[in-house]
């Protein structure tokens, strides 16, 4: 498509003061109207016919296999001109749908034998599909009078997946347990209450693990040698409705527990525990039966990637009461949930306390660093101390709500995003050494 520019107009707008005076003044030479707007006319196409040519234009857009959410990661644009003059400088944008951010347009300059690359950096802020729908280019002719705009269909659906970049990476630190020349293996003994075996006693062992009636028999001390249980089931439900899916540091708060809840389930299933994922809003939605076996953990990540966002509020009664159906035996649950005060939780409160007559519960839930922040703020004015107080008041409110929730023997994690997985794990690793299930 070509245009004029703003500067072809302002030139054909010049002469308009003189074509009216012709007119009113002196008709006979309106000769010098038409010859000044075939002038202009002629200019413009001279600028269109000797500048670069949209038929010598291709565009090309390389998209990435999947995207991680909240993780920036590039698709390259490549740009060329097979014949013809070259413009000075190329204004490209990329088209998303809503799960990107919209991208600004970026001014290009300088080719490489014809040809332009250019990584654009696009970060997706939802789980789901992302779509490159179509490449924006416009240049203009060597005098800047047209503007030639080319539209590539681009068609390009990504999956968004949580981003288990991460969750690789603390696994890694945290089983890094390969010997220096192939893999050492371990006995994983001493974290448990199961017994093992008995062994010579040695300095600096638990003087609590000996058998003195082994020990009178034999002669020698002897203590017992205890091993990790396995086999414990690790439910971790997430609430997707409308509090979970508002954004936390650009990333819905989903997403965030969903990382975290990834991490830890690798971190279980390495150890013998079997993993089940549970979603919910105003309705029970993605199950998944019990998971074994690192093996397993690609499914995992498939089944997280299908829980939808929504703008319902969740029903606590009819999710937790349908998931207590489903379990046979003891469980630790782990709820990734957030509320607003005592009013909204009281529902969360009641069927919470009937999970814990049978299981083992665990609140999972982020620091309000906005609230925070505004109790913590010095105020400039009465808005500002209005707000204080606010925030203060819910912040009381939530207080009392983990209260009542540690009263009814459900744990408590209340941590910042980046301390959140960690915090999630330490306490797994805790409840495991305490034999709590």
């Amino acid at each position: 498509m070509i245009s004029p520019t703003p500067r072809a107009i302002f030139l054909m707008l010049m002469g308009v003061p003189v074509l009216i005076a012709i007119a009113l003044f002196a008709p006979g030479l309106w000769i010098l109207s038409a010859g000044w707007i075939a002038a202009v006319l002629g200019i413009i196409l001279m600028d269109a016919l000797i500048g670069p040519r949209l038929a010598a234009y291709t565009a090309d857009v390389s998209a990435p296999t999947f995207l991680y959410v909240g993780e920036e990661a590039p698709v390259t644009l490549t740009l060329a001109f097979e014949t013809g003059p070259l413009p000075r400088r190329i204004e490209v944008q990329l088209e998303t749908s809503e799960t990107i951010p919209p991208l600004p347009a970026q001014g290009l300059r300088g080719w490489d034998a014809r040809v332009r690359t250019f990584d654009q950096p696009v970060t997706a802020s939802r789980r789901g599909t992302a779509t490159l729908i179509r490449l924006w280019s416009r240049w203009q002719g060597p005098l800047g009078l047209v503007q030639i705009r080319h539209v590539h269909e681009a068609g390009h659906a990504i999956p968004v997946i949580p981003n288990i970049r991460w969750v690789r990476d603390e696994a890694i630190r945290l089983y890094a347990r390969d010997a220096e020349f192939g893999i050492k293996a371990q006995t994983e003994r001493g974290d448990g209450s199961e017994f093992d075996a008995l062994r010579e006693f040695a300095a600096g062992m638990d003087r609590r693990a000996i058998d003195w009636k082994h020990s009178a028999r034999h002669r020698h001390l002897l203590a017992k040698e205890f091993k990790t249980e396995r086999n414990h089931n690790i439910v971790f439900a997430f609430d997707t409705g409308r509090l979970m899916s508002e954004p936390l540091g650009g990333v819905p708060k989903i997403d965030r527990a969903v990382t975290a809840g990834l991490l830890l389930a690798y971190v279980s299933l390495r150890s013998g525990d079997r993993t089940m994922f549970y979603g919910f809003d105003a309705r029970p939605g993605v199950t998944s039966g019990f998971l074994t076996g690192t093996s397993s953990f690609p499914k995992a990540q498939a089944i997280v990637s299908e829980m939808d966002y929504s703008e319902e509020e969740a029903n606590f009664t009819l999710a937790l009461t349908h998931l207590a159906g489903r379990l046979e035996r003891r469980s630790l649950i782990i709820i990734f949930s957030d509320f607003v005060d005592t009013i909204s939780a009281e529902l969360m409160l009641e069927n919470v306390r009937r999970l814990t007559d049978r299981h083992l519960v665990i609140f999972a839930t982020f620091e309000d660093e906005a609230l925070a922040s505004m109790t913590d703020t010095l105020p400039a004015s009465s808005e500002d101390v209005a707000r204080a107080v606010i925030a203060d008041t819910l912040l009381s409110e939530r207080d009392l709500v983990f209260r009542r929730l540690q009263r009814l023997g459900v744990q408590i994690i209340e941590a910042r995003p980046e301390q959140f997985g960690a915090e999630l794990v330490s306490r797994y690793l805790r409840i495991k050494r305490r034999d709590m299930l």
